[in-house]
């Protein structure tokens, strides 16, 4: 194999963007593992004036990734985030004006390998959310796993993330006076194992729990889809029936979370790594779904809301899909 390695004179401002992206996808694939060790180290050397205060506040503050999280303007105002935008670069487009008097749940789709639209729109300073949704403020769910991990937990709180529990999202879309989005990756970690280019398969059809909390809540839904969030990461082929998707299933259900085995560029060279390409990100903010109050919705009303939801997430898809080089002939499969 041809190894095509990055030209010397690369312009800063790209050398630059490259670096905030590689802290990004080392902030998840190793630095939950450091900051562990961290706690471990200070346990076993004894350095206990350190660790003991820092366990004793953990425990007082554990359900704080529950209770609306504990972001940080300063940190989601990073420098460092803005170059990450701009590497693939990252855009939110909003179709439908939102009235900052509702609450919402945004459907984000799909989940993608390490969902950067998601982060970069909903999680930085740096995306032109709040100019196209004023008087809204966006809380991402993602895995209480994240926040399992001492240390890692207020990095990642920080820049806005809480937990997708249900007690989470309940806690969020409860405020009064609206203004409040829930962004939950409805696909999961199941569906970061079909993340492949070209594909468009979401794991949907069962996939109802957030219609039940909308109803029960009275928050609209929203579909969002994000254009080119697949197209970041190639994966070894894993097929529904392989061996090796047998393996990261069940690896799935013991853990929580997937275990995708990607690859895409490296830092000085084109061919192989675990940095994203540089693919543009589209995310596209549909139309709100209204939805009535019913604090005891039955199966029927569940039922008949998802099947709305995933009638505007596929009409959203086909009217958006031909703008960003998708071929006519390709559509979602729902899952």
């Amino acid at each position: 194999m041809k190894v095509e390695f990055a030209p010397l004179n690369i312009p800063l401002a790209r050398r630059l963007q490259t670096a905030a992206v590689l802290q990004w996808v080392l902030s998840f694939l190793l630095l939950a593992q450091v900051c562990l060790g961290v706690i471990v180290f200070l346990i076993i050397y004894n350095y206990w004036f350190l660790y003991i205060p820092y366990l004793t506040w953990l425990y007082f503050d554990w359900q704080t990734p529950e209770q609306g999280g504990r972001r940080s303007d300063w940190v989601r105002s990073w420098t460092i985030w803005r170059y990450f935008k701009d590497y693939f670069p990252i855009h939110l487009i909003k179709t439908w004006d939102l009235n900052p008097s509702h609450n919402y749940i945004f459907g984000f789709h799909p989940h993608g390998v390490l969902v950067a639209g998601a982060f970069g729109n909903f999680c930085t300073n740096y995306s032109n959310f709040k100019e196209l949704f004023p008087g809204l403020t966006a809380y991402l769910h993602v895995l209480p796993f994240w926040f399992r991990c001492p240390l890692f937990r207020e990095y990642l709180m920080s820049s806005g993330p809480v937990s997708v529990s249900r007690r989470s999202v309940s806690h969020v879309l409860s405020k009064e006076g609206g203004g409040n989005i829930s962004v939950i990756v409805l696909g999961g970690a199941e569906e970061s194992l079909d993340a492949h280019p070209g594909k468009f398969t979401l794991f949907i059809r069962q996939r109802k729990g957030f219609v039940k909390i909308a109803l029960t809540h009275g928050a609209y839904l929203v579909p969002v889809f994000s254009f080119g969030e697949n197209e970041l990461f190639k994966q070894v082929s894993n097929p529904e029936g392989s061996w090796l998707r047998a393996v990261q299933e069940k690896l799935q259900k013991i853990m929580g979370f997937a275990l995708p085995l990607f690859h895409a560029r490296g830092v000085f060279q084109y061919n192989f790594g675990l940095m994203p390409y540089r693919k543009p990100i589209h995310t596209v903010v549909g139309r709100p779904i209204p939805v009535r109050q019913t604090l005891h919705p039955t199966p029927e009303q569940i039922e008949e809301l998802h099947q709305t939801y995933m009638d505007e997430l596929r009409k959203l898809f086909e009217e958006h899909k031909g703008k960003y080089g998708i071929p006519e002939n390709e559509t979602l499969i729902f899952r």
